[in-house]
């Protein structure tokens, strides 16, 4: 029997009378399981642009106190709750607003804030606005936020806001440390603690009250490091102390010994 063959040939295999016999008894079958592997797939709403702003929308304000502006900022970012009451469901954020007493930096932040925006509903990977943003770096120097943590400038706090919101709601994993590390920090803690007590008990009078009292400094985040404790660079923060003659942190536990 001949065929026309009409279109293109892009292709071609080999049919069996064995294949032939399994097509013939359960075709139905594996179409529709097909149709129903594909069927959620397709209706997974992800973000993009063309999706419209919903009349009500979830989210956070953080407030930032920088030595470099004389008020308080408030940064208020707002999520959009993607395929709700699903297992697809996503929260992700959609719009950023920045809002404070002050106006000598009104321009940028409105510019910041329209284009961080426009990202955000761009859809994809938006986590890249984080380390962009906590690489800039003001010339006439950064600051100490509390808790000890170094900002080399007010958008690389923005950015650290941002960073802390997209952990928040699962869009950034924090590498958990291993229980070894942390029981390696606790006891490098622990030593610095014994060994400053012990220090402060060979000073009489007046003096051994105070340096008991600046052994450690309770941060804005209730932990507490040394006032002499200076930055490590692996977490930006004031905890690294000299032990035993070798620089350790005592809130990532790097050691330049190793």
């Amino acid at each position: 029997m001949a065929v026309k063959i009409d279109r293109k040939i892009k292709g071609y295999a080999v049919v069996t009378p064995d294949d032939k016999a399994r097509e013939t008894a359960a075709p139905a079958p594996v179409v529709a399981d097909r149709e129903a592997a594909s069927e959620p797939k397709d209706n997974v709403i992800h973000m993009h642009e063309r999706i419209e702003r919903p009349d009500v929308l979830i989210g956070s304000t953080y407030k930032i106190k920088s030595p470099l502006v004389e008020h308080a900022m408030y940064v208020t970012i707002n999520d959009i709750v993607l395929n709700a009451g699903t297992e697809h469901e996503l929260r992700r954020p959609f719009e950023v607003f920045i809002n404070s007493k002050s106006m000598d930096h009104f321009q940028w932040i409105v510019a910041l804030t329209r284009i961080m925006s426009a990202v955000f509903r761009k859809g994809g990977d938006v986590t890249f606005l984080v380390e962009e943003m906590k690489a800039v770096f003001d010339p006439r120097g950064g600051y100490f936020k509390a808790g000890g943590v170094y900002m080399p400038s007010l958008v690389a706090e923005i950015g650290a806001v941002v960073e802390e919101h997209m952990k928040s709601i699962g869009l950034i994993h924090d590498p958990e440390m291993s229980a070894h590390q942390k029981a390696l920090i606790a006891e490098k803690r622990k030593q610095y603690e014994e060994r400053a007590k012990g220090a402060s008990a060979a000073v009489n009078g007046t003096a051994a009250t105070t340096a008991r009292e600046e052994d450690v400094a309770v941060t804005g985040e209730g932990t507490s490091f040394p006032p002499s404790a200076t930055m490590c660079h692996k977490c930006s923060t004031k905890a690294l102390v000299i032990m035993d003659g070798c620089a350790t942190c005592l809130n990532c536990g790097y050691s330049k010994c190793g």
